[in-house]
């Protein structure tokens, strides 16, 4: 059975992502789906809409086989460490083929002629690097003999700009062919397929990869343009502004429409920041400057800036949330770059625990979240072809990273309107779904 790799949040799911799922297919050939997906917290340091179960129950019903999270310890990393974690997980799977992800270029050459040099001229970076995962200072920091790459970025890191910027900049004048656009890496979803590629190099990845172009939304897109499709930041601010599912109806299929509805009538959903924050600030109000700075993305003296920040909130006046992500921003400190360090603090995770040495083996499990008749064989198939175990019972399985997903279902379920044990352990009561026939719209 050919397999197609996907490397997923769907956050919530919508139909560009349905698009992305059949021509994944098409290109590639595939008879089967495994979708590799961030549980509870999310690349760009934000809690899921909906639970991750939920979110799984939507890619099966999409066409998705085999649903595997990504573990907490990757999901909430920069680009480079969330890439190398989703792809080892795809390749630990022995079954995967091919994997298939979304651009705004929509051109594999120049993304794979780009990774190629990086990783021929910066083989050690930012994996054999010290210092502490998630410190995007520290990962652009050149060791001796560097490659102009790490020197370029830590040059533009230098001169105030943000990681993602200095990134861009670096690789336009040292990785990228000449015919590249000189902003060509200042879109987010062509970094990370860079980073996707790059990872396949350095772990000596067998898929083999293709790419789809991105249509008619942007990824961080809050407007919408199109009749059908829309941005995940765009249906977000949506389901903000109307509470209503059915205001998303023209964008998502019908099942994820009813999925949201069945959440939201349970007081499962929305979960965002403000939801969170009585939690986050609860941290702040007794966690002193030192034991901050020990927390992930907390660097160059932000715990200082954050503890000033947070006594300047009035939750009564809006969103106490958004009033402190204003207060901490600058061109250095991006809202991604602080929702990570948030997320750390929230989650307890300290540099000590997420350091490279603990990152660079690639993910320890698979952790199966659901999966089709079709991902039922393909599991059969994973016992014996995976170089992890295959974890379907959280209970059954001991790691500390997977203690690291199970807090973090927990914390995300205290954002529901009136959580129940269940809702708070479900890591421990809930089986993988299965889903005996899918219905993609």
């Amino acid at each position: 059975m050919k397999t197609v790799g996907m490397i997923v949040e769907y956050n919530p799911l919508h139909n560009g992502h349905v698009y992305h799922c059949q021509q994944s297919k098409i290109v590639s050939g595939a008879d089967a789906v495994v979708a590799v997906m961030s549980g509870s917290f999310l690349q760009r340091g934000e809690p899921a809409l909906v639970s991750k179960w939920a979110r799984t129950e939507m890619a099966l019903r999409m066409g998705a086989d085999l649903v595997l999270e990504l573990p907490v310890a990757f999901s909430t990393q920069p680009a480079e460490w969330f890439a190398y974690g989703a792809v080892s997980a795809l390749e630990s799977t022995g079954v995967v083929d091919a994997f298939c992800f979304g651009s705004e270029s929509g051109d594999l050459g120049l993304l794979q002629s780009a990774a190629r040099r990086l990783h021929a001229t910066d083989r050690d970076a930012p994996y054999a690097k010290a210092g502490a995962a998630g410190d995007e200072a520290a990962l652009a920091s050149p060791a001796d003999g560097a490659m102009p790459f790490r020197e370029a970025i830590q040059a533009q890191l230098k001169a105030g700009a943000s990681y993602p910027s200095a990134y861009a900049a670096a690789a336009a004048g040292t990785v990228l062919d000449g015919d590249a656009p000189a902003d060509w890496l200042a879109q987010p979803n062509n970094t990370l397929g860079l980073h996707y590629l790059v990872a396949l190099e350095r772990l000596g990845g067998t898929m083999r990869p293709y790419t789809i172009r991105r249509q008619k939304a942007e990824y961080n897109q809050t407007d919408i343009t199109d009749e059908r499709i829309a941005s995940a930041t765009a249906l977000r601010k949506l389901l903000a502004d109307s509470t209503d599912p059915a205001a998303l109806r023209p964008y998502v299929p019908s099942y994820v429409a009813d999925v949201l509805d069945r959440e939201l009538r349970a007081g499962r959903a929305p979960v965002g920041w403000e939801s969170l924050f009585p939690a986050l600030f609860a941290r702040l109000a007794v966690v002193h400057p030192k034991e901050l700075a020990e927390y992930g993305e907390v660097t160059e003296g932000l715990e200082h800036r954050i503890l000033k920040a947070v006594t300047e909130v009035r939750p009564d006046e809006g969103e106490p949330f958004e009033q402190l992500l204003q207060a901490l921003k600058t061109k250095r400190y991006t809202r991604t770059k602080l929702q990570r360090a948030l997320t750390r603090i929230l989650l307890n995770h300290r540099k000590d625990e997420l350091t490279p040495d603990a990152l660079r083996a690639g993910v320890p499990y698979l952790r199966v979240l659901g999966f089709s008749d079709r991902g039922r064989t393909l599991l059969r198939t994973m016992r014996k072809t995976a170089s992890v175990p295959v974890v379907a019972k959280a209970a059954a399985f001991r790691h500390r990273f997977l203690d690291l997903d199970i807090r973090a279902a927990t914390v995300h379920a205290t954002a529901f309107r009136q959580p129940t044990r269940r809702d708070l352990y479900r890591d421990y009561y809930e089986p993988p779904i299965r889903l005996t026939e899918t219905s993609p719209d």
